[in-house]
């Protein structure tokens, strides 16, 4: 639940975690978080990010004037999702909670986007609730896939259901799943992330969920993925295959432009296309800090390639539903 923010473009895609949750929830497929002398590693893997930047306020804020960000929405690292051993209540409930403690401090400069789990459907109405009800708190960041479903399907569309109704705001991160053919050369991340992206808006649109819920703010990260380049091919098949049009009454390219994505595209080409296939309005800043794949300056590069600063803070307001979004 937020009333009011800080003035200033909106960052609606950063992460943090807290040091006492680098353990990660149980079962967490890439091993535990941990700072080896001031450096973070995921299981053995280097991050080649200081612990400092996913952790401490302070350097999140300190990152946040360079970067000319007037508000930040923080929400936790991929790999942090609750996606392994179903008991991860614990761990959720103690994400949200000191999330709230910190997006509370902070007069409005951050905003959170609190967990759910992902096991259990029947409590995921009851979870989303919760973070309704908390001050600071604008929605919930997921995965965009989850055991074989994407959004279209299971828990991911009881989320993305009752977000829808109860007026709360999602974010959908891919978790760059591992695949052997992308193990190397940062493939996974690559290639992955943006197809698992990619994924999650097709089934959102050709299920026609996303006709069921009009109400819903959602945003994808990293520009959509691979999806605005894909979708003339997705309309050429809606329009010649039963089974890609039965779900839907729209095509896809009409469905995307109400959809939010961030500016995280590496290339001003990429951005422009972007702007071309999203809808007035949708476009929302991003940072992806404080990795290493992350855009350092999302307000210059925007600004720089055309996207006013003034529309950037509009629409990042309208998906935390601080103003209409239609």
């Amino acid at each position: 639940m937020i009333t009011a923010v800080a003035d200033g473009v909106v960052d609606v895609h950063a992460h943090w975690l807290p040091r006492e949750l680098f353990a990660l929830p149980p079962g967490a497929p890439y091993g535990a978080l941990t700072d080896r002398d001031g450096e973070l590693h995921l299981g053995e893997v280097p991050l080649s990010i200081a612990a400092t930047a996913m952790s401490d306020v302070p350097a999140i804020r300190d990152d946040m004037r360079s970067a000319r960000v007037g508000v930040r929405v923080l929400s936790a690292p991929p790999f942090a999702f609750p996606v392994g051993d179903p008991d991860a209540r614990d761990y959720v409930a103690s994400f949200n909670e000191s999330l709230a403690a910190v997006v509370g401090e902070s007069d409005g400069a951050l905003v959170g986007l609190g967990l759910v789990g992902l096991h259990e459907p029947d409590r995921v109405r009851e979870e989303l609730a919760a973070l309704a009800a908390t001050p600071g708190i604008a929605g919930v960041a997921i995965p965009p896939l989850l055991r074989g479903d994407s959004l279209d399907r299971g828990v991911l569309r009881e989320v993305v259901t009752g977000a829808a109704e109860l007026d709360l705001a999602v974010l959908v991160h891919p978790m760059q799943l591992p695949r052997p053919e992308w193990s190397s050369y940062y493939l996974a991340n690559l290639i992955g992330n943006p197809t698992e992206t990619a994924t999650a808006i097709a089934s959102l649109l050709l299920s026609g969920l996303a006709e069921e819920l009009p109400l819903l703010r959602i945003c994808f990260v990293h520009g959509g993925g691979s999806a605005p380049g894909l979708l003339g091919r997705w309309e050429h098949a809606f329009t010649r295959r039963a089974d890609v049009s039965r779900g839907a009454k729209r095509g896809p390219r009409e469905g995307f432009r109400e959809l939010f994505l961030d500016t995280v595209t590496h290339d001003p080409d990429t951005l422009d296309l972007l702007v071309a296939q999203a809808g007035e309005g949708r476009i929302v800043a991003g940072s992806d800090y404080p990795f290493d794949m992350a855009q350092p300056h999302p307000v210059a590069f925007a600004v720089d390639n055309g996207l006013p600063a003034a529309a950037l803070a509009a629409s990042g307001r309208a998906f935390l539903g601080l103003t209409p979004s239609r």
